[in-house]
């Protein structure tokens, strides 16, 4: 979870100089589909909900079906909740791996695409972003095709067992409006 999180801070973040460029003070709001395929089962799991990715601040992804799951990710670290109560904190003082993946992600929402040098190899053919692990031997680093417009607008993530996931967004705005007094709140 942890892993797919960030790397969706990541995949929400501007892929290339003709999309818009998130900066301080910015805010991605969206909504998006989520298709996770697992070997051994025969539909995909499914999960729908919205996210917000505020550069500096952090990213809010709720997912609304078919549970209720708010992750927050920000400098500092990760909150999970369900429903309303937290059911896992993991600060970068306890993990500081979280820091290290903190600084690609903000620097990848920043459009500074060097934030991911020693991690991804980056390319682009036509309106498909692929991100390819630079470490083959590591089971952990999934491969990464996005398409992108304006924004990253699908994904695929395969991870190196063969389970794979696949991320649809969709009315993504930025700017549409500040923080509210919640959204700050997850973010602190």
């Amino acid at each position: 979870m942890i892993r797919l999180t960030l790397l969706l801070l990541l995949l929400v973040s501007p892929a290339w100089a003709e999309t818009a460029v998130l900066k301080d003070g910015d805010v991605l709001r969206g909504r998006f589909v989520q298709e996770r395929y697992m070997q051994g089962f025969a539909a995909p799991l499914r999960s729908e909900g919205g996210f917000l990715v505020a550069p500096g601040r952090g990213l809010i992804w709720r997912a609304e079906t078919p549970f209720a799951i708010t992750t927050v990710v920000t400098p500092g670290g990760l909150v999970q909740s369900v429903d309303g109560a937290e059911t896992s904190r993991l600060s970068v003082a306890r993990l500081p791996f979280l820091a290290r993946l903190y600084d690609m992600l903000a620097a990848a929402l920043a459009g500074d695409w060097r934030g991911l040098d020693g991690a991804f190899a980056v390319s682009r053919r036509g309106d498909v972003v692929s991100l390819r692990p630079l470490r083959a031997d590591d089971p952990n680093m999934p491969a990464i095709a996005a398409r992108v417009g304006r924004f990253v607008e699908e994904v695929e993530i395969t991870k190196p067992g063969g389970d794979r996931d696949r991320l649809l967004f969709s009315d993504q705005v930025l700017n549409a409006r500040p923080l509210d007094a919640a959204e700050a709140a997850l973010l602190r």
